[in-house]
């Protein structure tokens, strides 16, 4: 209480009117709360009330607070019949894009269009009281652009840590397939290389173009239009090249991975997260433990696709592929917490409808993960995982105030986050 009047007192919410050649006084917003869950690894605490200016929360007390008669520069938000929480970490999505896209638009659509796209996503994605997102590939300057323009301002939307292009061998995963060979040279991102050497320098020009983690595709996937199977890309020696020269560079790497071979070798090569891990097998998981890799699962990626099945949205060689992995979705999760594996939230926005992320949630719930370490796994957990846990992820003095409201408590029902009624992004409301 006495330091939140302190604080209160030094930015002048109750100081006398200032001189006219004195600077304008920081805009102060401050929200009563009736349910507050700071750190959801500790519980909800009751109604507290946070103080908010510049961008980040500069207080944070108990109980109600809120000086009588504000100052003009304060803004008061009533929150107090609501729960109030960190906003939400989405470890994989990707804004540029929406589902159930033919791939010929690659060759019909130009690159400028997925800020577009990526603009209407990252709303609705905010909106859902997802505050941070990772976005897991796309053309070369767009998911740039985006996170540019949210972190101005000038698009409302999440934070958003971007890739770029995915690193992919030639005619995998991530590379232009489907069409002939002169096609699929004019469309390449650029990206694919072969060999230590070549993966080496894809990391560095991936670094100076701008972005924020390392995305590769360490085995084949599931609607690309390459029949090659769902195991092993790249070799041991260029994964482990990637891998030693991203951290040289201080990125982490992110590895789109299925085939359980796949996941154990982007492990030992000390790939910092397996990104959808559809069939992990004990040694797999084993070798994602001792090396420190955590398990993004997606769960909602195969919930999409399943979806879409036999309304000739994809080709027929997806379609073979997406059932081959619907059996083994979700085994990977009560593996991984049974063996102690971390597993961090992760969705694949894009390959379902934006806006729908909080349904993850429930599913993790069902394969194994409890309602406090589902809601954890996109919090505490995934800041950690993004190296960014003394800025987000937690609710206290000094962070990003990165806030959500909604009715109930996920704690103990996860599905109350599929419905939020207020959104704070970097100190900004999202309307």
């Amino acid at each position: 209480m006495i330091r939140h009047l302190i604080a209160i007192a030094a930015l002048g919410i109750a100081a006398p009117a200032v001189a006219a050649e004195e600077k304008p006084m920081t805009p102060v917003t401050i929200i009563k709360v009736g349910n507050l869950i700071a750190d959801p690894a500790k519980g909800a605490s009751g109604p507290a009330t946070i103080t908010v200016s510049g961008g980040k929360i500069i207080d944070i007390a108990s109980g109600s607070v809120v000086p009588s008669a504000p100052e003009k520069h304060v803004t008061i938000v009533d929150m107090s019949d609501k729960t109030v929480m960190p906003g939400l970490i989405d470890l994989h999505v990707h804004l540029t894009g929406d589902p159930g896209g033919d791939f010929w638009k690659q060759a019909t659509e130009p690159a400028e269009w997925g800020v577009v796209v990526g603009a209407k996503n990252a709303l609705v994605t905010a909106k859902a009281g997802f505050t941070t997102v990772r976005e897991a590939g796309s053309s070369q300057y767009s998911a740039f652009s985006l996170r540019k323009g949210t972190a101005e301002g000038v698009i409302p939307g999440p934070r958003i840590i971007a890739a770029g292009p995915a690193l992919a061998i030639v005619g995998g995963h991530g590379d232009t397939t489907g069409f002939k060979e002169d096609i699929n040279d004019a469309l390449a991102s650029g990206y694919s290389c072969t060999g230590p050497i070549q993966c080496a320098e894809k990391v560095r020009k991936a670094s100076r173009a701008g972005s924020d983690i390392i995305k590769i595709t360490a085995t084949g996937g599931v609607l690309s239009q390459q029949g090659r199977g769902l195991e092993a890309h790249f070799t041991d020696a260029e994964m482990t090249s990637i891998a030693d020269t991203a951290h040289s560079l201080g990125l982490k790497v992110m590895a789109h991975a299925h085939g359980a071979r796949g996941i154990e070798a982007a492990a030992r090569a000390g790939i910092d997260t397996i990104d959808h891990g559809t069939f992990a097998d004990e040694a797999a998981l084993k070798a994602m433990k001792a090396n420190g890799s955590a398990l993004v699962p997606t769960l909602m990626a195969f919930q999409g696709v399943s979806e879409g099945l036999g309304k000739g949205i994809y080709t027929p060689v997806v379609e073979n592929k997406i059932r081959e992995t619907l059996g083994s979705v979700g085994k990977a999760v009560t593996m991984a917490k049974d063996m102690g594996v971390p597993v961090a939230f992760g969705t694949d926005a894009g390959v379902f409808g934006h806006g729908r992320n909080a349904e993850e949630f429930a599913l993790m719930v069902r394969h194994g993960l409890t309602p406090r370490e589902a809601v954890i796994s996109a919090t505490t957990l995934a800041a950690k995982v993004l190296g960014m846990e003394e800025q987000i992820g937690r609710l206290a003095t000094g962070y990003s105030a990165d806030l959500i409201a909604f009715d109930g408590n996920p704690l103990e029902d996860v599905t109350v986050l599929e419905n939020i009624d207020w959104v704070m992004v970097r100190g900004r409301v999202i309307d």
